[in-house]
Formats: structure tokens, sequence, C-alpha cells
């Protein structure tokens, strides 16, 4: 099989067919069982880079330890002030410095089109980190690897969004991959923070729609909960945020009328919309995400360095 993502930047899970991300899983459930000295020699001699310039925990150390495990190395610039950034320095210098020490490079940045425009200036290949609003691309695909795994196939699925729909990235990317599928969604959110219209660009005939109120109207019949945390640092103005906060709760007593086998998912960090009481049920998936999340990239990584 032709290895779809050899020396290819990741910056749109748009920019991949169904049968790219099905290959991505192939090699995920083989890095799994590859002995220690084998993974090792993925990545060796490797140099990855790391330029995150918005806050992060599990994507920045996913990557790490995903580079770590595969026998690279990883530098990285984890905040602005570190940086050249702090004296003046613009994006495109400090890409281009980072670029020429490294093999890969991975950016997370607040600003719309920062990673497409890194691609642009960079040599070697840029993997999208989170950019703005727009897409988390490695997010979806760990997170549809994960709904793979825990329900064992991706067919006939049906998928609640729910929460920060108009600024969360980790949907958009999702929306997109699970298009691939021909997934139906149950979209809930404040009206505030319905799903951009841009959205459903090229991908309306794929999917099913519906919106509602509240997740109680689908949670007997949904495979998937995918809770978002309403954005705080996107909001323009202060006082909007305070009239959606906490408009979502997933409890145990919500989950007692969900369908058997449902996912609760989360690309955390969580605030208030998932109760602790949930993190012991069977339901609970968010913490085995983190868990996908390093085999899914070192997967990735290793595909983009070796042909």
């Amino acid at each position: 099989m032709v290895n779809p993502f050899f020396n290819k930047d990741v910056i749109s899970i748009r920019d991949f067919s169904r049968s790219d991300l099905d290959y991505l899983f192939l090699k995920s459930d083989a890095i799994q069982i590859l002995p220690v000295e084998e993974k090792k020699k993925l990545a060796f001699g490797k140099l990855l880079g790391l330029t995150f310039f918005e806050p992060s925990t599990r994507t920045r150390l996913s990557f790490e330890a995903a580079m770590l495990s595969i026998g690279g190395d990883v530098i990285s610039i984890t905040e602005p002030r570190t940086s050249s950034v702090e004296k003046g320095e613009n994006l495109h210098d400090t890409l281009k410095t980072v670029d020429s020490y490294v093999d890969l490079m991975v950016i997370r940045h607040r600003m719309e089109g920062a990673a497409r425009f890194a691609a642009e200036v960079a040599d070697n290949p840029v993997i999208n980190g989170g950019s703005g609003a727009e897409e988390h691309p490695t997010q979806a695909m760990l997170d549809i690897y994960t709904i793979l795994k825990e329900r064992g196939s991706l067919s006939n699925l049906k998928v609640a969004l729910v929460g920060d729909l108009k600024y969360g990235r980790t949907v958009y990317s999702l929306l997109y991959g699970l298009s691939l599928y021909n997934t139906e969604f149950a979209l809930i959110s404040p009206p505030e923070l319905k799903i951009r219209d841009d959205a459903f660009l090229d991908i309306d005939s794929k999917i099913r729609i519906s919106y509602h109120k509240n997740l109680e109207e689908v949670i007997d019949h949904v495979d998937v909960v995918y809770a978002t945390r309403i954005q705080k640092e996107r909001f323009p103005d202060p006082v909007e945020y305070e009239k959606v906060k906490g408009s979502y709760l997933i409890d145990n007593l919500l989950l007692s009328k969900a369908k058997k086998g449902l996912l609760v998912m989360h690309p955390l960090p969580r605030t208030s919309e998932i109760s602790h009481e949930v993190d012991s049920t069977p339901n609970a998936k968010y913490f085995l995400q983190t868990r996908y999340g390093k085999i899914v990239r070192s997967a990735l990584i290793s595909s983009i360095l070796n042909e």
C-alpha cells in the first residue's frame, strides 16, 4: 500500500481521503506491536520541532512522547515569551529558523491561517497542532481512531456534538473527518455558539444533520457524545462568555438515559461540562483519547518521515 503521508504537510483533514485515514489507522495498529528496538528505528536521527504559540498540555506532550517513542528527538518553543518573538521577531523569521534545525515541525497558533502559512514558509513538512478556531486535524485523527477501537466500527455512526460549536476547532476537523464515513450528526449548542455555515462546504451531501436544544433529546440513540468546553479565550466580549458558560452538563443521571455502549468523548481540557463522577463509568473515553493520541501521532510522524 502506498504511503499517502510521506513528506506531506498535515494542515487540514480535508486534504486526506478515507483510504488515507484507513492507512493511518492500520499503521497505528501495527506500531503498537512492533518490538521496541524496531520502533526506535522509525525516527532515529530525526528531529521534531514544536512551535507552540498557544497553551497546550495534551497536544504538545503527545507529539513529544510520540517522537521519543519512535527514536527521534524534540526541540520546542512552548511559550512566545521564551523565544525571540518576545523581542519583536515576526512569525516568518521564527518559523524559518526552527525549520532550519528540524526534519518536521508542529505549529499551534491562535491566528487562523498560521499553519498553512508555516507550510508555505518551511522546506520541511508541517503539522497543524491547532490553528485558531479553524482546525486541529490530528485531534480528529485520534478521535476517529478512538471510536474505531472502542466501538469496533465506524459504520452507521450517530454522533452528538455538544457545546462550543462556533469556536471549537476540534469540532470542525472531526466533522470533516467523519464525513468520509457517512456519519449522522446531532448538533447541540447555545444559539450564540452554533456551528459556522462554512463548516458544511463540500460535505453537506455526505452527512446528515439535525439540530437540538439539549442533549436529552438524542442521548438514547446516539453512539458518541463529543463534548467541548465553552472557550472563554476566543470570545471577543467577556460578557458574551458569561451568558453561555455552564450551558451543558453530562452527569450520571443523564447517562442513565443513554443508549447502551455510548462513548463520551472530549478533546480536553474540560471545565464544567462533564461531571467527574462520569470518569469511573465505562462510557468515559476522554482519557483513552490521550493514550490513542500518542499512538496515532507516532504512526503519523513515522509515515511522514519514512516512504
